[in-house]
């Protein structure tokens, strides 16, 4: 049993954040600049960005930690300040989530690497094993609850990932899938292979997270669940469908949007559930009002595959 098993045993589901970036950029992030340097800089500004998601309803969040790797922070010259980006981010979160008389957990969110294993690349699976390590010891030292591998395509990786963290410390490991490919990964991984692969490495929870659409999460988590009775699964998609609107990337998943998917995730049986790009603490507190705080589901299209725009049906209204 882990801390994510124990709290389930007293809510279910378990709502977590939504996107980080989004409100990143809202506080003056500019584009390229690495968030993770904030965690020493602008601690105040991340703080406030997991108050508003708690204060919107999420028992989990998940720390500015994404792009924490080695090889990601050398992009910006700050290979060397991995354990101390990373502890900070934990820190920020802990203190965060102590400052609430109700039980929130924190999460250290671990991104993909951004290189590629051989022989696609030149990284080795040691070389990648060993920077999960690294950032998972700092995540561990600042005092997160657990880790959380997201937004990953790679089985390969992933593994590396999950051995890297679990080497580093005892925290459980919460493993998410990005499927935006007719329904599989970017490295054609499908739910059902990433459950029949990653489950048996003893992680706490697995899922999706990001994507192209809500359908093709939700196909996901339903492919795992086949695979797994047991296994808690988790589901953190992006607001809807990212649109160019002039120079401006907008997402059309409104709050109502998200709200309906949560309830149709839950449905599928994921018992963490959150979201991801494009969202904001509006979209997780009208996601908590459905799953926790009755009110209606949202009547919204719901569109049944991503190849087959044109097949839909509406979802109505119902208490939850």
């Amino acid at each position: 049993m882990t801390v994510l098993h124990d709290f389930l045993a007293e809510k279910t589901p378990l709502l977590v954040d939504g996107g980080m970036g989004t409100q990143l950029f809202a506080v003056g992030l500019e584009s390229g600049n690495p968030p993770e340097e904030w965690n020493v800089s602008q601690p105040e500004k991340i703080a406030n960005i997991h108050r508003a998601y708690v204060d919107a309803g999420s028992d989990v969040f998940l720390t500015n930690s994404f792009g924490g790797t080695h090889y990601r922070l050398a992009l910006h010259n700050y290979q060397d300040r991995v354990h101390e980006f990373n502890k900070a981010a934990a820190e920020i979160g802990r203190a965060v989530a102590d400052s609430y008389e109700r039980k929130v957990l924190v999460a250290g969110s671990m991104g993909p690497s951004g290189e590629l294993l051989e022989p696609m690349g030149s990284m080795t699976p040691d070389a990648a094993e060993a920077a999960f390590a690294e950032q998972a010891a700092g995540l561990a030292a600042g005092g997160a609850d657990l880790l959380w591998i997201e937004t990953m395509s790679d089985l390969n990786e992933i593994t590396a990932a999950v051995k890297g963290a679990q080497s580093a410390c005892d925290l459980p490991v919460t493993v998410t899938l990005s499927f935006d490919t007719a329904g599989r990964s970017m490295m054609g991984v499908s739910g059902t292979m990433a459950a029949e692969t990653l489950i048996p490495l003893g992680i706490a929870a697995l899922g999706a997270n990001c994507g192209n659409n809500l359908a093709d999460t939700e196909a996901a988590i339903a492919e795992m669940r086949a695979v797994d009775g047991d296994i808690i699964l988790v589901s953190k998609g992006n607001a809807g469908i990212p649109v160019w609107k002039g120079a401006t990337l907008e997402y059309n998943g409104t709050p109502e949007v998200m709200a309906a998917h949560a309830h149709r995730v839950t449905d599928l049986g994921a018992s963490v559930v959150g979201a991801c790009c494009g969202s904001t603490p509006e979209h997780i507190s009208y996601m908590s009002g459905v799953l926790h705080g009755g009110l209606d589901v949202p009547e919204v299209e719901v569109l049944e595959a991503s190849k087959r725009p044109t097949q839909a049906r509406r979802q109505r209204g119902r208490r939850r």
